[in-house]
């Protein structure tokens, strides 16, 4: 039942964050202009923008900043900077032409230091319930920093992915916490999207264990 579609990243998150108990799961997220970029580069000293349309990692870039040096990264490229401006205009020429998000950075926990995150696909069955599609981890490719299987990354069982990169009494309950989390987002996004069908959510977790929502897809690869 593929349903409709919702491609702007942005409406999807406002509606994520009206919900008291979903927000704080929710990376601080603006949209794109240079002085929320430097705010939230200071704040946070990383940062991810990507584009408002669009998935696969496609046009996705980490910027950093640490005692004085801006950088940004795409792919496995590098790129640093001694003041803001400079760094602002090269990524302007790096960005693919598209309308951009920043979301705060999230250190996430790793295996062989290879960042790993979650996908969970739930679709719409004729009877109005929801069904459990998948639940995956993606280990980014080594030396990339998105995990995007179309640019290298492995697809492990989420079981295998918390087990190897949590300690084991935190990855028992983290899947559990990872479907209730979907099921109370599945409720919010149905009622602010009548006519959804499908759902990918793309979780993170931090080096202290904590959820996070990346985004949700509403046709998920």
């Amino acid at each position: 039942m593929a349903g409709r579609q919702l491609a702007n990243k942005w409406l999807k998150t406002e509606a994520l964050l009206s919900n008291g108990s979903v927000a704080p799961h929710i990376p601080q997220t603006r949209m794109y202009d240079a002085e929320q970029l430097k705010r939230m580069v200071h704040q946070f000293g990383m940062v991810v923008i990507k584009p408002i349309h669009g998935g696969g990692g496609y046009g996705v870039i980490k910027v950093s900043y640490d005692r004085g040096v801006y950088s940004f990264t795409y792919m496995s490229r590098r790129r640093a900077f001694g003041n803001f401006e400079t760094m602002f205009k090269a990524l302007g020429r790096a960005k693919v032409g598209r309308k951009y998000i920043i979301q705060q950075g999230i250190h996430l926990a790793r295996i062989g230091g290879r960042p790993i995150d979650y996908r969970v696909k739930v679709a719409k069955q004729q009877d109005g319930s929801w069904m459990y599609r998948a639940m995956v981890g993606r280990l980014a490719r080594p030396g990339l920093f998105v995990t995007n299987l179309c640019k290298g990354g492995t697809l492990l069982s989420a079981r295998e992915g918390l087990s190897r990169s949590l300690r084991s009494k935190v990855a028992r309950t983290k899947r559990r916490e990872m479907r209730n989390l979907t099921n109370t987002c599945i409720g919010i996004l149905e009622s602010s999207f009548p006519g959804i069908g499908e759902l990918g959510f793309d979780y993170g977790i931090d080096n202290g264990g904590k959820i996070w929502i990346f985004e949700v897809n509403t046709r998920p690869q």
